[in-house]
């Protein structure tokens, strides 16, 4: 009978309605909205009878309001990014759950600690309007995981990605102390990272989290679809 929340995650990057950079905690929330939004989630939460890990989705209007969408009634792409900034395992939690047991805390027991940013690494053609790719990745080479970066990969270095899956290849998750150090260690495991084989968006990645609304905490959910050029890499020669 008890409901939870675990804070929020950010994802405002966002691509045709896919989101392309998650992060927590929030850079634009006031505790007083995300006091609102949580309380908002645990009662969507309890008025269905919710018993597992969910998403409630709010967007925020240009008035300052917040606005219920849907929820996902499943960990998403991104939890570990809540894992990272709770220090939480909400596989297990999940596991434990399921197994008929109580929620392992309460609501004044979950902490937020720190700066959490998730990118997913894609066999796709940014310049091709993002593409999806195939073909064998003869290299695949990502940074190693710390105590601040972490690697969700699905795939090693020979596999083919093949066109009957998504095309995703891994999952870049980091943490730091607060935002600026944390988009630095994104930029430092970005470059750390190499695919030959199929096209990948690495690239991409690297000019979107050094772009100026980025650092700033700008972006909006429209931004890349406005102004999808400025966050392109830029051509050499």
């Amino acid at each position: 009978g008890n409901v939870i929340h675990l804070n929020e995650r950010e994802c405002s990057a966002q691509r045709r309605y896919q989101k392309v950079l998650e992060e927590s905690p929030s850079a634009f929330l006031t505790q007083e909205l995300r006091d609102a939004m949580g309380a908002a989630a645990v009662q969507a939460g309890h008025a269905i009878d919710y018993q597992n890990a969910g998403t409630v989705e709010f967007i925020v209007g240009q008035d300052g309001g917040f606005y219920f969408m849907e929820i996902n009634t499943r960990l998403q792409v991104e939890h570990p990014v809540t894992e990272f900034v709770t220090g939480l395992d909400l596989v297990e939690w999940q596991l434990r759950i399921a197994a008929g047991e109580r929620l392992p805390k309460v609501q004044r027991e979950i902490a937020q600690r720190g700066h959490a940013i998730e990118v997913r690494l894609y066999a796709e053609d940014p310049e091709a309007g993002f593409l999806p790719g195939s073909g064998k990745l003869s290299q695949l080479r990502l940074p190693p995981a710390d105590a601040h970066v972490r690697i969700d990969a699905g795939v090693i270095e020979g596999d083919t990605v093949t066109i009957f899956y998504d095309p995703m290849i891994a999952k870049l998750i980091v943490w730091d102390e607060d935002r600026p150090r944390a988009l630095a260690r994104l930029r430092d495991a970005l470059a750390q990272c190499a695919i030959e084989g199929p096209k990948s968006n690495i690239a991409f990645l690297e000019r979107l989290v050094r772009h100026p609304e980025i650092v700033d905490a700008t972006i909006d959910t429209g931004t890349l679809d406005r102004d999808l050029d400025a966050f392109m890499p830029k051509p050499i020669g």
